[in-house]
């Protein structure tokens, strides 16, 4: 056999810490024969996949127990293929420095139809190809015997030094360099229960290191290994940030604890730091959550609260940022000087010393929406713009009353966009410029939150610099009131659809921040931020809402110090009346907004709704639980439950469905389970236009009928109307209220002035209405629901079904009225006097007539109660 000698690398150390290809000829050199055989070892010789997958290789194929007697063969380089790495045989064959793979491996080089490898380096499968790990923050050794040899078989290859061909990164704990570059350049940390994970799946050939789900599992967290104590936070707070910090895989400790590494501080609240006896580093409170939000630990010397200090007192120093654990005596003394500056603070007097006339309070002054957030600096101003001397407030008192509110105008105003920059700047900007695989929040979320400000934010910084240039420039002549008139229409543009849809937009931002625990830290962390005001994003929110009350406040307070000489005067009376339409307009289209989104909902809740209830032009108005107390034909049955739903200009009659009473039906079943029950809690039974709805009756009260009235209902297509009369079951809505209620809305729709002549007031007996035997108790309906399957059934087994066209033909011939009279079924059922109706136009004479009214036969009354309620028009003309 012909011999040719080839390189190939010695890495038969288990603990071995820089392997990879580049390093290949820097090893030891083995002279090795170019022809290849695969020996099978132990029970994968009787393994038929294993060999046939051994023969696509195109090399000699041998089997052997244990493959020892190779071991001296030089004529050709042997391949083991073993089934298990952790026997003696394969620590014998690994001595000897002999090429292993494992069965896994074997299959995988086959489907691929790569070529078997060169090297010694035992192979059992090729889940961690392309893997390259260096390993960060293992003190001992042995942990790393443990790991390394398993990166080694699954195909992985080790760095000893980051550098940008490392593709992963095994950290025992959180920080360090290599762990700072890997966050910089966004290398995933991996916890080494990663390496294990993937060892455990070693006979899944389709299983690979790399999947998402297996990286996001064992990333390490945020905080492993570290200790940390919260110093100066509220108590639900600091409860708060602990739940936290254990969930991201670090440990709450206190000062005292010389293993602490981190003291996070609210430097709202502590101005110094204390004395401790361990290395910990101080860091402000947007690191931890900074961290938090981006799943790394950041890099402490970006929030160290030394800096922090050292910057509010002296802004305009540079920081130098030094990992010192005890304060320099420097630092000291300007810790002493930042507490004597918060003593002055406390001890100076009130804003309220230089009051200046006006109506507006100095509450106002600040801010006329009652928030400090207007008037809050960042830490680099607060302590320069203190009041310095007389001659700013000598100048101030030389201002006259108009200017002043125009200035405080001007100022209100310039902090309102701020606030407005702020949300569009540190929020909406910076939540849609993350990289889609860091998103906090999708399209959908962010168009609900932040949708309706850009229009704002945009009209209001172009008022801006026109009130600032008309300050700027001021004379008594200059005109507030046609600027405000000047952008009144765009005003009116931008605000209705965030005040609209404002419930909605703290919804949710309300369950983004709830469920999603990313986009919670990163609200968090920009709220300890000094351009937040330390308010939350829900605060900020709403200051658009109070905009516009707050600018209309200010106008009557400039329009108060106002001369009627002055031409600014009626242009401030057109801008407060501008104001106030767009005010009005707001909140009208607001109503019109939740009541169509009430229409929706009450929608979804109707079974068998019509779909044509939906239209733009339709919103609801009110409501009202019913109980029917006639048989109308084209209604619900008497003594049923029924809500009536008022729109604009229909109707709505639903059935209640009645909880206690659907589980006496039987249950769904689908392939012999039992079905969740998913029925909505009305069910549709009809739907009336107003236009249809001839007359509204209020009942007069008794004590036997009460909170009662009726419908005169027909529409285009019947001759006659009829009557559905109903009794109110809600003691909280007024039945005078819902009648004229609808009464209005009746005559909205028929373009009339008068709503009361479709109102009638008439006694119960007129209209033979009987409460009596209206029984609402679950024992009767349980009686009814009984009867009528009763019917239901008996009607099913009938065997009488004789058309009912013959059986009225056999009853005229037996009738004895047949031959003597012309009256035909029609008219005989005209004459009958209904039990649950009384012709209205006949009850004035009913006193004047003692005739007893046509009977019609009995082979022609009908076999039970009709349902059918008509009115003529003389009954209409005496209502």
């Amino acid at each position: 056999m012909d011999e040719v000698n080839a390189r190939i690398v010695n890495q038969q150390s288990s603990i071995s810490i820089d392997s990879n290809a580049e390093d290949f000829t820097k090893t030891e050199t083995v002279l090795l024969p170019l022809d290849k055989r695969l020996c099978l070892v132990g029970p994968l010789a009787a393994d038929p996949d294993v060999c046939n997958c051994a023969q696509t290789f195109g090399v000699p194929v041998v089997t052997s127990d244990d493959g020892l007697q190779y071991l001296e063969d030089r004529s050709c380089k042997t391949i083991y293929v073993l089934n298990t790495f952790d026997d003696d045989l394969y620590n014998t064959l690994y001595k000897q420095r002999q090429s292993i793979l494992g069965p896994v491996a074997l299959r995988q080089l086959s489907q691929k139809q790569e070529q078997l490898p060169d090297n010694t380096r035992p192979l059992f499968n090729l889940s961690m190809t392309g893997v390259i790990v260096c390993f960060t923050g293992f003190r001992n050794k042995n942990e790393l015997s443990l790991v390394v040899p398993l990166v080694h078989h699954m195909g992985g290859s080790i760095r000893k030094d980051m550098s940008v061909k490392v593709t992963h990164l095994i950290g025992k704990s959180s920080g360090g360099d290599k762990y700072q570059y890997a966050a910089t350049f966004k290398v995933p940390v991996m916890h080494q229960s990663w390496v294990f994970a993937c060892w455990e799946q070693r006979f899944n050939p389709d299983f690979s290191a790399t999947l998402d789900v297996v990286i996001a599992e064992h990333k390490l967290k945020p905080f492993h290994g570290a200790k940390v104590c919260f110093l100066g936070f509220p108590e639900d707070e600091d409860k708060h940030m602990a739940e936290v910090l254990e969930s991201n895989g670090g440990s709450v400790t206190h000062l005292e604890d010389v293993d602490c590494t981190h003291v996070v501080v609210d430097e709202s609240t502590v101005a110094e730091r204390p004395e401790i006896s361990s290395r910990a580093q101080f860091v402000k409170a947007e690191w931890f959550w900074t961290s938090v939000q981006k799943q790394i630990c950041l890099d402490e010397k970006e929030y160290l609260f030394d800096d922090y200090i050292e910057q509010v007192l002296s802004p305009s120093a540079r920081r130098e940022s030094q990992p010192s654990a005890t304060p320099s005596s420097a630092t000291r003394r300007k810790r002493k000087r930042l507490q004597e500056t918060l003593s002055s603070l406390a001890l100076q007097p009130s804003p309220s010393v230089y009051k200046r006339r006006s109506s507006v309070s100095d509450a106002g002054l600040l801010s006329v929406s009652g928030s400090f957030l207007d008037c809050t600096a960042s830490p680099e101003k607060c302590l320069n713009d203190l009041p310095e001397s007389s001659p700013a407030i000598e100048t101030r008192k030389a201002l006259t009353a108009r200017q002043q509110v125009v200035m405080e105008l001007v100022q209100t105003e310039s902090n309102y966009v701020n606030i407005l920059n702020t949300i569009m700047t540190m929020f909406k900007k910076h939540l849609e410029d993350m990289p889609e695989e860091e998103a906090l929040l999708n399209n959908t979320e962010l168009k609900i939150i932040f949708g309706n400000l850009p229009l704002i934010y945009e009209t209001h910084i172009k008022m801006l610099e026109e009130l600032r240039w008309t300050s700027a420039h001021w004379t008594e002549e200059r005109s507030i009131g046609n600027i405000i008139l000047k952008y009144s229409t765009d005003l009116l543009k931008a605000y209705p659809p965030f005040v609209n849809f404002f419930e909605e937009m703290k919804e949710m931002l309300l369950m983004c921040d709830a469920n999603k625990p990313r986009f919670h830290a990163f609200l968090k962390a920009c709220q300890t931020r000094p351009e937040c005001g330390r308010q939350k994003l829900q605060d900020l929110l709403i200051r658009p809402v109070q905009r516009l009350p707050s600018i209309s406040l200010l106008l009557n307070d400039i329009l108060k110090h106002t001369s009627k000489t002055n031409s600014d005067h009626i242009a401030l009376d057109q801008a407060l009346a501008a104001l106030k339409e767009v005010m009005t307009h707001i909140n009208e289209d607001k109503r019109k907004t939740e009541g169509q989104r009430v229409m929706f909902d009450i929608f979804n809740d109707i079974d068998n709704c019509p779909p044509d209830l939906i239209s733009s032009h339709r919103t609801f108005v009110t409501r009202a639980e019913v109980i029917q107390l006639s048989s109308s034909e084209g209604l619900s049955s008497k003594g049923n439950f029924l809500v009536l739903f008022l729109f604009t200009d229909q109707l709505e009659v639903c059935k209640k469905r009645s909880k206690a009473f659907n589980t006496l039906k039987s249950p769904n079943t689908v392939n012999g389970y039992h079905q969740k029950s998913t029925s909505k809690p009305y069910k549709h039974v009809k739907l009336m236009p107003l236009s249809h709805i001839k007359r509204v009756i209020d009942i007069k009260e008794t004590e036997d009928c009460q909170r009662v009235f009726s419908l005169v209902f027909r529409n285009n297509d019947e001759i006659k109307e009829r009557l559905f009369s109903f009794a109110m079951t809600e003691s909280d809505v007024d039945k005078v209220t819902f009648l004229k209620t609808l009464c209005r809305q009746m005559a909205t729709n028929a373009c009339t002035a008068d709503a009361d002549k479709f109102l009638a007031y008439l006694e119960h007996q007129q209209l033979d209405i009987d409460t009596s035997d209206i029984n609402n108790g679950t024992l009767s309906k349980a009686f009814k629901f009984a009867n009528r399957t009763r019917l239901k059934v008996g009607r099913a087994f009938s065997f009488n079904k004789t058309p009912s066209k013959l059986k009225r033909a056999v009853s005229s011939m037996m009738s004895p009225f047949g031959s003597s009279t012309n009256i035909t079924p029609a008219s005989q059922l005209a004459q009958m006097r209904l039990a649950s109706y009384s012709n209205i136009n006949e009850l004035a004479d009913a006193h004047n007539s003692s005739e007893t009214p046509p009977l019609a036969p009995m082979s022609v009354q009908p076999t039970r109660k009709l349902k059918a309620s008509s009115l003529g028009a003389t009954a209409l003309k005496r209502l």
